[in-house]
């Protein structure tokens, strides 16, 4: 019999056999526990933020696997700068400011969703975001970092990373 899987969005370390997961795995007869362990071992990294999770079963053998999806953008751009939300007005507000070196570990966390081909152009991608929460990027507005990217002002930063990248 072909495998069968469900898809939750969970807190990263904090799932619980309660709703979603519990009704969805009762039925099925999956011990809902071992579940519950199995995805908040593997989502504890992500502690606070919401996390793509897909559970694969076999409904004969009970027996299963989790995988883990990645946290949206946002919300790593968020843990990074340590705040609950964006900005409001982010073109005329700021939240607050990262490093460079911030949005590579983001850019490079996200490297499997990115469509970018090259660390540059991912790091160009999480800027977009960076801009829409109104977070500035080494005290500037990040359409200007986009632009300093493009006239290789952080190159020997991002050669540090070009090797995680690949």
């Amino acid at each position: 019999m072909p495998q069968k899987s469900v898809r939750f969005i969970v807190e990263g370390g904090r799932a619980t056999a309660g709703p979603p997961i519990g009704p969805a795995l009762g039925p099925v007869g999956l011990n809902v526990m071992a579940v519950v362990n199995k995805i908040n071992e593997l989502t504890k990294e992500f502690a606070g933020m919401r996390v793509p999770v897909d559970v694969i079963y076999d409904p004969d053998t009970k027996e299963f696997e989790v995988k883990v999806g990645i946290p949206t953008t946002a919300a790593l751009l968020l843990r990074e700068l340590k705040a609950e939300k964006g900005a409001t007005n982010p073109a005329k507000e700021s939240i607050g400011n990262l490093s460079i070196e911030q949005v590579i570990k983001v850019a490079l966390v996200k490297r499997p969703n990115l469509l970018a081909k090259t660390l540059k152009a991912g790091v160009k991608e999480i800027l977009g975001t960076c801009l829409s929460l109104g977070i500035r990027v080494e005290g500037k507005n990040p359409k200007v970092v986009q632009k300093e990217i493009d006239q290789g002002v952080y190159d020997e930063i991002m050669s540090k990373y070009e090797a995680e990248w690949k």
